[in-house]
């Protein structure tokens, strides 16, 4: 099993903003990988599905960003899901446009890879 979280803020204010990469994101592997329709669920909007035979579940929280935690830990917690199967997408304002930095939980320590 597997969650994928895409973090943003709702309302079209929003829509186009460096603060939303995480919801594009969500909406670039629902589209890619043809997940059900995003329904509203858990505080956000949620989609199942497969991806090579793993359960997926993805989310786009309707929470403002910084009070996210409350819609993936209800997520988390009732799908019963392993910090180990997290995958949160956002924006790092401390990386320059264009770059990604990929953080693995592993064994209860961060380690960071570029």
């Amino acid at each position: 099993m597997l969650l994928l979280v895409g973090l943003g803020n709702p309302g079209s204010n929003y829509t186009n903003t460096r603060h939303n990469i995480g919801f594009k994101i969500i909406d670039a592997i629902n589209s890619h990988f043809k997940l059900s329709k995003q329904k509203p669920k858990f505080k956000g909007l949620l989609t199942t599905g497969n991806i090579d035979e793993k359960k997926v579940y993805a989310i786009k929280p309707l929470t403002f960003m910084n009070n996210s935690g409350t819609a993936i830990k209800e997520l988390i917690d009732y799908f019963k899901i392993d910090a180990k199967d997290v995958i949160v997408f956002h924006d790092d304002m401390d990386i320059d446009f264009g770059k990604i930095k990929a953080k693995v939980w592993w064994r209860k320590c961060w380690t960071q890879r570029n």
